[in-house]
């Protein structure tokens, strides 16, 4: 029987509770997934969080050394100094191939282990500046949920940890696993990294008004012709508006929004039925096998024949 695969949550001085425990919780367990998920700490004492109580941590650094996936929590202030220990743990982990994650300000950590030199990475909006001011090496997306550099990745604030999360059970498990770890957490099954972060803006709608019933109808149809003047309709906006709207809230355009969705819905064909390929192109609204094949290829670099190879039965 295969080992599962070990998450050790790291948990920095100033914690965020919930950046914690998100990872705890999709990586549990009982999820019924082949995960393992354990805390460790600079040292084995009780780490004070930034809500005023504390984390017993079960081991120390030595928690780095043999396991899988390493995510760093965020950690208030934002940019507060870890420890020398810390990031030499950190860098020996990524020198041994160890995937190692972030989620809002412990993108900090990273960056000061100099895991982040050269790459994409962002954080929580509110110290993206202050982060591409101190790391001028790194390129800071401050719009974004989150950033997939390969073996290192970079969340922004608070739940889009959780976007990070299940992303992550996408990449390890396929679509059909992290849509339910997803429904079991009663949350979005997913948001794409591009999708943007919400930012206060000068001038924006109305309080609570938002497209996710427009983008939830869409997705009841996508093996049918959705037009933007369709979805422009049904949010019962103009098509300009509905544009700056959709593009405000999702970071992409419609069209492009709706293609990665039936991209999606193939994925969670091919991992959960034996259809032919071009049935499932049928079924989500990319019309040919050719036409699937061609989308598989440029948004995930992998055919659909392959990917319901790895895939196909694991959850």
């Amino acid at each position: 029987m295969q080992r599962p695969h070990r998450v050790v949550v790291l948990v920095l001085e100033g914690a965020r509770p919930l950046d914690v425990g998100i990872p705890t919780e999709v990586f549990h367990p009982e999820t019924g997934f082949p995960y393992e998920v354990s805390t460790c700490g600079a040292t084995t004492d009780t780490v004070l969080s930034s809500g005023g109580f504390g984390f017993a941590v079960q081991r120390g650094l030595d928690a780095l050394s043999d396991t899988d996936t390493i995510i760093v929590p965020g950690y208030a202030p934002p940019g507060r100094p870890i420890p020398v220990e810390v990031r030499e743990a950190l860098r020996s982990a990524a020198a041994r191939g160890t995937r190692i994650a972030s989620i809002c300000y412990g993108a900090f950590a990273l960056a000061d282990s100099g895991l982040l030199d050269g790459l994409r990475a962002t954080t929580h909006w509110d110290a993206a500046e202050k982060l591409a001011t101190r790391h001028p090496q790194i390129t800071v997306e401050p719009n974004v949920l989150f950033v997939d550099e390969g073996p290192i990745l970079t969340s922004a604030g608070a739940a889009a940890g959780l976007d990070l999360c299940l992303h992550i059970v996408r990449r390890d498990l396929g679509v059909t696993a992290a849509n339910e770890i997803a429904r079991g957490l009663v949350t979005a099954p997913y948001r794409t990294g591009g999708q943007a972060q919400y930012l206060p803006k000068t001038s924006s709608a109305a309080q609570g008004e938002t497209l996710a019933a427009t983008r939830e109808w869409a997705l009841t149809r996508l093996d049918q012709q959705v037009t933007i003047a369709d979805l422009a309709a049904h949010a019962d906006m103009s098509r300009r508006t509905f544009l700056r709207r959709f593009t405000e809230e999702t970071g992409s355009t419609p069209l492009q929004w709706i293609l990665r969705a039936r991209v999606d819905a193939a994925r969670e064909l091919l991992e959960s039925t034996r259809l032919p390929i071009d049935r499932i192109a049928e079924e989500v609204g990319l019309g040919t096998g050719a036409n699937l094949r061609l989308h598989f290829r440029r948004l995930l670099d992998v055919s659909p024949s392959a990917y319901r190879a790895t895939f196909a039965g694991r959850s």
